[in-house]
């Protein structure tokens, strides 16, 4: 019979994880109980929030305990069913475990048709990033045309689509991504007006340079030095989507923020959001989004590693930004 591989927390790290953190098991393959189904994991999601619940301080989520699987959005074929809704075969996304197998409460998954789109967009531009993306811009940033939107972490899966969808409603928008590859992309492929270097030396000049009439919208991914150089730029009544910051997820201590004063002189609406809590909002961004892909107005990127085993190496990449696109494990084959 089939083993379980599964990635556990090891042990809470302090600054940058490092794959001693994590620690591969194998465990009996899970059996359902009434109202559950065990998958078969094709695709396994990697995102930035996961390092946070690495951690045991209070969150918007609770911690993986230690000793405890690591969890994360999967895409899976059903291969054991108690519950009648769904059948041995069904491809299904939902929250799942760094697992070649996870057992889900039925009502926790949504079945997925392989052949309106790869199953692997369920866990980007059609799942929780691509959500998010869409919440933070249509919701908080409200791009108008004319304004100018600028992004950072702007060749990942939610400052891509971000990016594209204030480009739909007619704003200017502006990039910020790592290194000149993934800014080609931003432009080239994304339709970005421009996009900046943050490894640039003049990184703040050359942003300054490309926002002469200011900061509309800053759709925040990143915090950091990046955001020390959006602060200036910000316009009377600006709007600020925070979604992340990763360049701080590793940091033993809060670092200085940005001088609140231009917040208050130009009465900027600066607002954090986690995606959870506008579940409301997900139809609506599956068919705007699902629309402008069959339509091509937006492009998407995927990032795959292949075999479980790669998932810490992975997951640890994505705080350097060696990953180009959504990062996805694929565990076993369609």
């Amino acid at each position: 019979m089939d083993k379980n591989r599964q990635f556990l927390l090891r042990k809470r790290p302090e600054g940058l994880p490092t794959p001693d953190h994590f620690e591969l098991i194998e465990a009996p393959v899970p059996e359902p109980r009434s109202g559950e189904v065990v998958t078969r994991t094709l695709y396994l999601s990697l995102d930035p929030y996961m390092r946070g619940r690495m951690n045991a301080g209070k969150s918007y989520a609770r911690p993986v305990e230690l000793g405890a699987p690591m969890e994360a959005g999967v895409v899976g074929r059903v291969v054991a069913s108690a519950d009648p809704g769904f059948k041995i075969g069904d491809i299904v996304n939902g929250p799942g475990y760094w697992a070649d197998y996870s057992v889900h409460k039925a009502a926790s998954l949504r079945k997925l048709d392989p052949s309106l789109a790869p199953p692997s967009t369920a866990l980007g531009i059609l799942g929780m990033p691509g959500h998010t993306a869409y919440v933070g811009t249509i919701d908080i940033g409200k791009p108008k045309p004319g304004e100018t939107f600028v992004v950072s972490a702007a060749a990942g899966p939610v400052g891509s689509l971000a990016g594209q969808i204030a480009k739909i409603k007619g704003a200017r928008v502006i990039g910020i991504a790592g290194g000149p590859d993934k800014c080609r992309y931003v432009v080239d492929e994304c339709g970005f007006d421009d996009c900046i270097d943050h490894r640039m030396a003049d990184f703040a000049e050359a942003l300054a340079a490309a926002c002469p009439d200011g900061i509309d919208i800053y759709y925040e991914n990143v915090g950091g030095a990046v955001l020390q150089a959006v602060w200036p730029l910000l316009n009377r009544h600006a709007r600020v989507p925070v979604c992340g910051l990763i360049a701080e997820y590793n940091d033993v201590a809060p670092r200085p923020g940005p001088n609140l004063r231009n917040l208050l002189s130009n009465r900027i609406l600066m607002q954090g959001f986690i995606v959870g809590d506008h579940a409301e909002r997900f139809a609506a961004f599956f068919a705007d989004v699902s629309n402008w892909l069959r339509t091509d107005r937006i492009k998407y990127r995927e990032h795959t590693v292949e075999g479980l085993e790669n998932a810490p190496e992975a997951f640890l990449g994505l705080f350097s930004g060696s990953n180009f696109g959504k990062l996805v494990v694929r565990v076993a084959a369609e």
